[in-house]
């Protein structure tokens, strides 16, 4: 999808109707952004709660022909650093060929009777760039129980630099569509790099 007035403006309403300081997140995400042309997008509101207080985030990511963006905002009270609440807006462009992988995961009720087309209740977008991994390790072993020799470790490592999960009942339909509508086109964008 070419960037067209249509294309920055539902990116803009979409900022817009997360409610979630959307001055500040847009004049992030376009300063990024720059002039490319926008692809597809994605604008995921969370709020969580951490002890007795609320708090909202705001992820927005942006696919254009060359990059993936990743914005993240955070709200914060006042604290010892802050006599103020205050907000932190973070960028991130990675270049389309460092994505190593794009896991979508679908939770689908009733999977007996699943129809092609119908809208799983969860998915959880990761996507991997190589920027955090994470390895987990144990004490390797054979199967011999009376062994005692020192087998060295084994373990896994996995590129895990960001997970984003929406549901149907917390975030609406219409945020699930748009999360596989996002991994879609950037699976697609991936895949292009390998013709």
């Amino acid at each position: 999808m070419a960037k067209t007035s249509t294309t920055t403006q539902g990116l803009r309403a979409a900022i817009e109707r997360s409610g979630y300081y959307p001055a500040l997140v847009a004049e992030a995400v376009e300063a990024a952004v720059g002039g490319e042309p926008i692809r597809s997008y994605l604008v995921h509101q969370e709020t969580t709660f951490d002890q007795n207080e609320v708090r909202r985030h705001v992820t927005v990511l942006v696919l254009t022909a060359h990059r993936f963006i990743v914005s993240h905002t955070d709200e914060q009270a006042a604290d010892d650093t802050s006599p103020t609440p205050y907000a932190t807006t973070s960028t991130e462009s990675v270049k389309i060929g460092r994505i190593s992988s794009v896991v979508v995961s679908r939770v689908v009720a009733n999977p007996e009777s699943y129809t092609p087309g119908t809208l799983p209740r969860e998915v959880v977008l990761t996507i991997g760039w190589g920027a955090v991994s994470r390895i987990d390790l144990e004490p390797a072993a054979c199967g011999d129980p009376n062994c005692d020799a020192d087998h060295g470790y084994t373990g896994n490592s996995t590129a895990d630099d960001l997970s984003l999960r929406v549901s149907e009942a917390g975030d609406g339909p219409e945020t699930v569509r748009q999360a596989l509508a996002f991994a879609q086109s950037l699976s697609e964008a991936t895949a292009d790099l390998t013709r």
